[in-house]
Formats: C-alpha cells, sequence, structure tokens
C-alpha cells in the first residue's frame, strides 16, 4: 500500500484535539486531480460538514491547473466526501450532541486514488495552545541537551 502526500494541516493541530480519524475519498474533477498531484492545494481553512445525510468538504483551496482550458474548476467549490453510511451515521450523532468538528487533516494519494483524512476535533481553548507550545518548546530543548552531551 504506497501512500504519498500531497498536503496536510499543520495549524489544525494547534487550534484542535483530534478524538477520531477517518478516511474519505474525494469526488474531483480531472483538472482537481492534475492540481493536487502537483501540490497546489492549501487546507488551512477548511472543514467539513454533513447536509441531507452527505459528507461535504468546505473551503478547501484547490488552485486552478496550470494547463487547464475554459473547463478549469473553481478553486473553492463544495467536493464531495466520500464515507460509508454508518462513518456518516456516527459522525452525525457524535457532531450534533457533543459539539464537535470535523477538519480535513492531510490530503494523500493511496493506491493511485486522492484520500483525504479528516478528524473528529474539539477546539483548543488559549491557555492550551500555550501549554502545548511550552510542552514542545521543554522537549525540544531537552533533545538538544542530549545531543549536546552525546558530542562532547
Amino acid at each position: 500500500m504506497e501512500e504519498k502526500v500531497l498536503n496536510t494541516n499543520r495549524q489544525a493541530a494547534h487550534n484542535y484535539y483530534f478524538l477520531e480519524r477517518y478516511e474519505a475519498g474525494l469526488a474531483l474533477t480531472g483538472t482537481e486531480v492534475k492540481a493536487l498531484r502537483s501540490g497546489n492545494t492549501n487546507l488551512k481553512d477548511s472543514f467539513a460538514t454533513i447536509r441531507n445525510g452527505e459528507a461535504w468538504l468546505l473551503n478547501c483551496h484547490i488552485s486552478p491547473y496550470e494547463y487547464g482550458n475554459r473547463q478549469n474548476h473553481d478553486p473553492l467549490r463544495k467536493r464531495k466526501l466520500l464515507l460509508h453510511r454508518e462513518e456518516i451515521r456516527r459522525l452525525i450523532g457524535k457532531v450534533e450532541q457533543r459539539g464537535l468538528t470535523l477538519i480535513p487533516t492531510k490530503l494523500y494519494l493511496k493506491n493511485g486514488r486522492i484520500k483525504c483524512e479528516i478528524a473528529l476535533a474539539r477546539g483548543k481553548k488559549v491557555y492550551d495552545k500555550r501549554e502545548t507550545e511550552r510542552r514542545k518548546t521543554a522537549d525540544r530543548e531537552a533533545q538538544q541537551a542530549i545531543k549536546y552531551r552525546k558530542i562532547v
């Protein structure tokens, strides 16, 4: 199973706690696939929603394909996420009851198909973000100290 990451949403890990992750397919046009393969995409402000029993990816910016013609795609159009019916039912319950959101964390190629990893997430408070940043800094400094000790 070969997997090539096309884009990741690094800011999402800073703003949310990820509770569960799901793999979803994407319904795309030909020029969108070509643009994704060339790396012209942005997941920064994107999110997923469920309407009428279907999952949709919103605000995912896929730049128009450089060599596309008049049939090029709209960069911010809604894209359908392909999930199993049971997964969608489970997500509906969790999003409505607990006030969670669906955030795309990465786009990747798997066996020649473009997949989107979406995470069921809860937003972090400002003090949680500071605590996470403090912990990362402390870990980084500890690793540098260990590395320096091995050199000397």
